[in-house]
């Protein structure tokens, strides 16, 4: 088994790119250079991470241990971010898949009343490898049907879960975004509007959720409004290549807990 520390150090090196801001309706705010490395000290026992971003103070971190608010897989993928949702306070999390040289972070965040406020995409590659800038995704890329694995970890450290699922997405007569969702003997079904680079899932004027799509193949999914006693997750999607895509989805119970981890590598078949 590997532990959450080996696999954190899948991410050492440095890894070159930007933090690009969009607000919640999609609108590009500002790009910024950026240089993330990951240094092991002390035979890896001790990690040296430094974040430079352009026209900002260098942000130097050491720590020889993990956080309660982050988990790792095995390939490097990670997430870190609120344990708890409460009243009145910022909530939100970062999401990060990795494949061979490149990584995507996803940064979603909520302001005090609950409302989806910033989303920054954080685009980056290893130093001396050749960055591949994949097309801004669109919904003809996503229509077909999707088959995934998944494994699901959790904060408790209880064993992990995998499972199978099936996505299938197409438009409606209407032009409306069908997609239907089957893992385990259950299946999902939504329905979406879409207008340019949203998707809007609001079937449940209580619960609606949306779909913002993102250059270099990626997406973010997020609630457009986080309430209590409701629950809810947080969501990256990244097409790697035309048939290869990645998901990560957050998830918090109806106490704004945050109760497990998920990561889907699915084939377009």
């Amino acid at each position: 088994m590997t532990t959450q520390w080996e696999c954190l150090l899948k991410n050492l090196g440095e890894w070159q790119g930007s933090f690009t801001r969009f607000s919640p309706q999609g609108t590009l705010l500002e790009d910024i250079k950026s240089v993330v490395s990951f240094e092991g000290l002390n035979e890896n026992k001790t990690m040296r991470q430094v974040v430079r971003r352009e026209g900002q103070e260098d942000l130097v971190l050491e720590y020889s241990s993990l956080a309660k608010s982050i988990l790792f897989f095995e390939n490097g993928a990670f997430s870190q971010g609120s344990i708890q949702l409460a009243p009145f306070t910022e909530f939100g999390a970062e999401l990060g898949l990795i494949y061979e040289n490149r990584r995507i972070r996803l940064v979603q965040l909520f302001d005090k009343n609950g409302q989806l406020d910033k989303i920054t995409l954080i685009r980056e590659h290893l130093a001396g490898t050749a960055p591949v800038e994949n097309p801004p995704l669109s919904v003809n890329d996503l229509l077909g049907e999707w088959h995934g694995e998944a494994i699901t970890i959790y904060p408790d450290w209880r064993s992990p879960d995998t499972f199978s699922s099936t996505l299938k997405l197409h438009l409606d007569d209407t032009g409306r975004l069908v997609q239907s969702l089957t893992f385990g003997q259950r299946t999902i079904t939504s329905t979406a509007t879409i207008k340019g680079s949203l998707i809007h899932f609001d079937q449940n004027p209580q619960n609606q959720v949306q779909v913002l799509l993102l250059p270099n193949g990626a997406s973010a999914t997020s609630p457009l409004q986080v309430k209590l006693r409701q629950p809810l997750f947080l969501e990256v999607c990244w097409l790697i290549q035309p048939n290869l895509r990645q998901r990560m989805i957050r998830t918090y119970n109806d106490k704004g807990e945050w109760v497990s981890l998920t990561l889907v590598t699915e084939q377009k078949v």
